[in-house]
């Protein structure tokens, strides 16, 4: 029997709130109420067949006071004329919350809707959007409009967030709030204010002009004899991007390595310097122009991933080398072999030969399924080995 309960009336109005119509109702121009929902009802054979049947869905539908039944007449050539439910309807947006018991959420979302429309009416096709969503930021609404009204009022302030002095308002807030905030500011600041270049919760300052926590360098000095502190020897030091962009450092030998014991055991080597890489994203290196004056060698992980750094490295330093990432070291470490979580297969534009074939091997799984060599397990005396043939600057 497929005949329509009060059970399935009701999960038809529960479906309009999981959608939001039940709460966006009040912003949208085009009314909701009367609301007919979707009966399904016995034909005329059934009444026939299984009138006590008929005559109990009729009675449970009754028992309802949430919506409005109308009934039709049925004439049957044999039970005569009957009553039948033919239509149900909610009147109100009332009577629909009442009935799945949203009355208090519909409440706080028309709260919401009233403080936007006075204080930032431009906020108000998002709310329609997205009322579910706006309802799970109640508790939080005044001050992210308080947010965006000083943003308004301090456009593009270069500033840290720690800066920005709000009661209630602190930067680990609107560090939280990185995601609603940019969907917020994008409707209510001029697009003057905004650098759309600037995308995701991760360049959130850069696109309101807000000022960011620079980007970081770490680098050893490699020559004894030299540094840029007095006094030279081992000389680890952390620079942020703009200080690091402005060193005089044309022409020495630089070796980019991703694991930090490589970066510390690096041995020493006349006018040269380790850097410490971070994986993808060069953004802090890119910005040296000193560094195309100098000997590049890029070592990375002997795999898929590691190949690919490299050819994210060469978009930025065209002449890099990569160091130790050729296939005569994969050989001869195999006991040090392991798997790469999550290979890739992609086209690396910027592989010279040599290293093309390795990273074809190990994509196409040539050698061993998903094979990898970590840069840390390349014997060290390999690496001394290779340093000797690497002609110094």
């Amino acid at each position: 029997m497929n005949w329509s309960t009060p059970a399935d009336l009701r999960a038809q109005v529960q479906k309009l709130w999981d959608r939001g119509r039940l709460l966006s109702v009040v912003l949208n121009a085009e009314p909701l109420f009367p609301l007919r929902l979707t009966l399904r009802g016995p034909n005329s054979s059934a009444l026939s067949e299984r009138f006590d049947d008929v005559r109990h869905w009729i009675a449970a539908l009754r028992q309802h006071s949430d919506y409005r039944l109308e009934m039709q007449s049925l004439r049957h050539r044999i039970l005569g004329t009957n009553l039948l439910p033919s239509e149900v309807w909610i009147d109100t947006r009332e009577q629909a919350l009442l009935w799945i018991g949203k009355r208090r959420e519909a409440d706080c979302f028309d709260s919401l809707v009233a403080q936007t429309r006075r204080a930032q009416p431009a906020l108000l096709p998002w709310l329609a959007r997205y009322p579910l969503k706006a309802l799970q930021l109640a508790p939080d609404w005044p001050r992210l409009l308080a947010v965006i009204a000083w943003l308004q009022l301090h456009p593009r302030p270069g500033i840290y967030l720690r800066q920005i002095d709000l009661p209630g308002v602190h930067s680990k807030f609107i560090e939280s709030q990185r995601a609603p905030l940019s969907e917020l500011l994008d409707l209510a600041l001029a697009p003057a204010d905004i650098d759309y270049a600037a995308t995701g919760a991760g360049q959130f300052c850069r696109r309101y002009g807000l000022r960011d926590k620079p980007q970081r360098v770490r680098l050893r000095m490699l020559d004894p004899e030299s540094g840029f502190l007095p006094g030279g020897g081992d000389q680890d030091l952390t620079l942020d991007q703009g200080t690091f962009a402005r060193l005089r450092a044309g022409g020495a030998q630089v070796f980019i390595t991703e694991n930090e014991i490589n970066f510390l055991a690096f041995p020493p080597r006349r006018a040269s310097m380790v850097i410490f890489g971070a994986g993808y994203g060069f953004e802090a290196l890119a910005s040296a122009a000193w560094l195309h004056d100098c000997d590049l060698h890029y070592w990375g992980d002997l795999d898929t991933h590691g190949f690919a750094i490299l050819d994210q490295f060469r978009a930025h330093f065209p002449r890099a080398q990569s160091f130790l990432m050729d296939r005569a070291t994969l050989m001869a470490h195999q006991a040090q072999w392991g798997q790469e979580p999550q290979p890739l297969s992609r086209d690396l534009p910027r592989l010279v030969a040599a290293e093309q074939q390795v990273y074809d091997e190990l994509r196409d799984n040539r050698i061993q399924n998903a094979l990898r060599l970590e840069q840390e397990r390349i014997g060290f005396g390999w690496i001394l080995a290779a340093l000797e043939h690497c002609p110094s600057p």
